[in-house]
């Protein structure tokens, strides 16, 4: 790969040691220049504007605007730029939040020269990397089984009138007259509501709207 088509890519540290040591690394890569450095989120968005590179290696905590708010605005200003976060940290209020502002890949500072160049290489033709703590709390999260929803919760607002009522003490007649409803489709709901709470009769359903605080006092 020529110069001319070398994967551009640029710097967002604040540690001196850090950026000199990515640029090593990184200037022994065949086809990726590093083409400039920035120690803070507003000089590395000015300088993502200037040097229009093909990807950021931006760090996550920097004094001053982080690297999710760095991240963010950078990808405002330069959509087509690939972020990649090279960063110490895995927290879940990191993590989300940077990849929710456009992040493309996540990788920790501890990853090897070579997974950082691959992960540059992979960035540029749209595939996304992640270390793997960072991918295995990404799908954890989206494991975790949604809560199973309570009977009542089926119900439809008109249901869950005349369970009120039922639970009140109403008859079928008392319910039709106070909700200006027909007795057979009265009868309709009731039928429904036993179903949908699993109970035997009306006396049931009423325990059940007591127990789960549905009953008007």
């Amino acid at each position: 790969m020529n110069a001319e088509k070398a994967i551009k890519v640029l710097l967002v540290d604040d540690h001196e040691m850090v950026r000199i040591g990515l640029a090593a690394v990184l200037s022994t890569e065949d086809g990726i220049e590093v083409v400039g450095e920035a120690s803070n989120g507003l000089d590395g968005i000015k300088l993502a504007q200037q040097y229009k590179p093909d990807v950021v290696l931006m760090d996550l905590v920097m004094e001053g605007m982080d690297g999710i708010e760095t991240t963010k605005r950078l990808l405002q200003a330069e959509p087509q730029i690939k972020v990649i976060v090279l960063t110490s940290f895995l927290d879940d209020e990191k993590i989300y939040p940077v990849i929710e502002a456009g992040a493309f890949s996540y990788l920790l500072k501890t990853s090897r020269a070579q997974e950082i160049a691959q992960a540059i290489r992979a960035a540029v033709n749209g595939q996304p990397t992640l270390e793997s703590q960072v991918a295995t709390k990404i799908m954890n999260r989206f494991r975790q089984p949604k809560p199973e929803k309570l009977p009542h919760e089926e119900l439809t607002e008109r249901e869950m009138e005349v369970l009120k009522l039922i639970a009140s003490g109403k008859s079928n007649q008392d319910v039709a007259d106070e909700l200006f409803i027909g007795i057979k489709t009265v009868k309709f709901h009731v039928t429904n509501i036993l179903a949908k709470l699993g109970v035997e009769d009306r006396t049931q359903a009423a325990i059940y709207a007591y127990k789960h605080g549905l009953a008007d006092s």
